[in-house]
């Protein structure tokens, strides 16, 4: 039988995806992140190995795939992270407003919260959204009712109004007109798992942009835009600056470049290629992802260079570099920022 050149298989069964030559970099080198290992976990971020690590203990000492997930997101809620939790950095108004999601694959569930505050671990209220409603996302003042309702921790609002002059007076620089310290910025936790099922999920949680007008939502509790699981195909996870990724649907779009052939890197590439095509930005859009599918494939991919991503199974947990479709710097950590 004649060789098959894959490139030229790929390129053929992927009809209707225009592979460029950075896409079809990453799918030939999709070999070596493969692994047959369960549960594999992948998430956003250096930080998010400790997560990752976390999540298969949980699962290790026999705890649900869904509990490894919400244990592993808390984690990174709770760690001091400038984004994430309610360390990170306030909005306009000095307070800390969170948003979160999670999905499970099986019966296609998913739970999400938006600009909640005071709550100490908002992807936990995301769960029991899910879980003990007949709804998918509550936001606001109802958001924080509910989680107290569930007995979930909460603190005070304004306990955090003084962090927020400390850090104006610290900046130097008012919240309307300039950039954040980017050093103290960090990013959102995106957290993707294939279990020993075969089943897969996901949870994503952030504080979002510094600095930013009360009431912003980002793209972390959007379902199909910080985060989406379909559980026939692959999950992904986005991280970077939320309004380049919600007004594409690119954690939506990364699933289905996958259903339609790709690996989850290659998938990852053509979403950020797709989006620079449309938006007059370009790659200067600041926004990563992250990926894995059914088959224990996973990647990353960033529209600027310097995105990691962790990935963890029983036997291996590590950072990688992801895969960079320019030279633009992400950022130190990330891309949580103020935006002229």
């Amino acid at each position: 039988m004649k060789a098959i050149n894959r490139r030229r298989f790929l390129s053929r069964s992927t009809a209707s995806v225009a592979l460029s030559p950075v896409a079809l970099k990453a799918a030939d080198n999709q070999a070596a992140r493969r692994t047959t290992a369960r549960p594999l976990v992948v998430s956003t971020w250096p930080f998010g190995k400790a997560a990752n690590e976390k999540a298969l203990a949980v699962i290790a000492g026999g705890g649900s795939t869904l509990d490894g997930i919400e244990q592993g997101v808390g984690l990174t809620e709770s760690s001091g992270n400038r984004s994430v939790g309610l360390t990170g950095i306030p909005n306009a108004a000095g307070v800390v407003q969170q948003d979160a999601c999670l999905m499970w694959g099986p019966g296609h569930q998913a739970g999400s919260v938006c600009a909640i505050e005071g709550a100490v671990h908002p992807i936990s209220a995301a769960r029991r959204v899910m879980e003990q409603t007949k709804h998918v996302m509550l936001a606001g003042k109802g958001a924080r009712w509910f989680a107290e309702q569930q007995g979930l921790e909460t603190v005070p609002v304004e306990a955090h109004l003084a962090k927020y002059e400390a850090w104006l007076k610290d900046t130097q620089v008012p919240a309307a007109q300039g950039d954040g310290k980017e050093e103290e910025n960090h990013d959102t936790i995106a957290l993707l798992v294939l279990d020993k099922e075969g089943n897969l999920g996901g949870g994503c949680s952030t504080s979002g942009w510094g600095g930013k007008l009360p009431g912003r939502v980002g793209d972390s509790p959007i379902l199909g835009g910080g985060l989406y699981v379909d559980n026939e195909v692959g999950a992904a996870g986005a991280t970077g600056l939320g309004e380049n990724v919600m007004r594409y649907c690119g954690s939506f779009m990364v699933v289905e470049y996958m259903r339609q052939g790709l690996d989850p890197e290659a998938a990852c590439v053509a979403t950020i290629e797709r989006i620079a095509k449309t938006d007059p930005r370009g790659l200067d859009l600041k926004i990563n992802f992250v990926a894995l599918d059914k088959q224990g494939r996973y990647g990353a991919a960033g529209s600027g260079n310097g995105f990691s991503y962790s990935v963890t199974t029983q036997s291996v947990s590590g950072v990688l570099k992801s895969a960079s479709l320019s030279d633009l710097n992400v950022g130190p950590i990330g891309g949580n920022r103020f935006e002229d």
